[in-house]
């Protein structure tokens, strides 16, 4: 019977599916890839607020604490919004008449809530608690960077699971003391692993089971 086919055409077949792999192979990495870009992430983005408030110029050129604003971060697990209240303590006296302070003037006005748009938010199936991290030696900016050098708010971390694993596997990699929590610039020191370990045992921290599912998702 004569050949049909060619004999080079053996390398079709090969080659087919060389090209298949490869391009689920690519299909892969293209994914893992974008899932860690700040185009997924948003690490990096900022949001568009009501009202322009910088951070660096409250938090940073003034030296507000944290808790002056997110007042309820240190007992609740909402780190809490300010009222309009809290903001016209100042700009009842400064700035009365800025323009871009009008909403805020209208809000307590009319006695209705700002609406400030979260930059931070995770899905509604993880559990998070401010107040058991800010009391057991994490720090603000752990999770959401350097803010008092921001003059608008951006997503610092992707805030993955991943990401949270890493920390509550090692934690004492990022542990600070209780006057160093609100500190926005803190660095890491070079005896960060010494200083840690001891941290641990201050803070009464079992790593052990910082992993279990029931943790976060509850």
């Amino acid at each position: 019977m004569a050949q049909i086919f060619r004999q080079r055409a053996n390398l079709f077949l090969p080659v087919a599916l060389f090209g298949i792999a490869t391009t689920f192979a690519f299909a892969a990495l293209s994914a893992y890839a974008y899932v860690r870009s700040s185009y997924y992430t948003d690490v990096g983005s900022y949001v568009q607020q009501p009202i322009p408030f910088s951070h660096r110029h409250h938090a940073g050129e003034l030296g507000l604490d944290c808790r002056h604003c997110h007042t309820q971060v240190e007992k609740a697990a909402f780190a809490g919004l300010p009222p309009t209240e809290t903001c016209m303590t100042c700009h009842s006296q400064l700035w009365t008449n800025a323009e871009m302070l009008a909403p805020v003037r209208v809000s307590l006005a009319t006695n209705t809530p700002i609406h400030w748009r979260r930059v931070h938010d995770l899905a509604d199936y993880v559990y998070f608690d401010h107040s058991v991290h800010v009391t057991n030696g994490v720090g603000c900016s752990s999770c959401h960077g350097d803010v008092a050098d921001m003059p608008l708010i951006a997503k610092a971390e992707p805030l993955s699971m991943s990401w949270c694993l890493d920390c509550h596997r090692e934690p004492a990699k990022n542990l600070r003391p209780e006057s160093e929590i609100y500190d926005t610039a803190w660095k890491k020191p070079a005896d960060q692993k010494e200083k840690g370990a001891i941290l641990l045992e201050h803070y009464g921290i079992r790593p052990d089971h910082l992993t279990d599912c029931s943790v976060c998702h509850r």
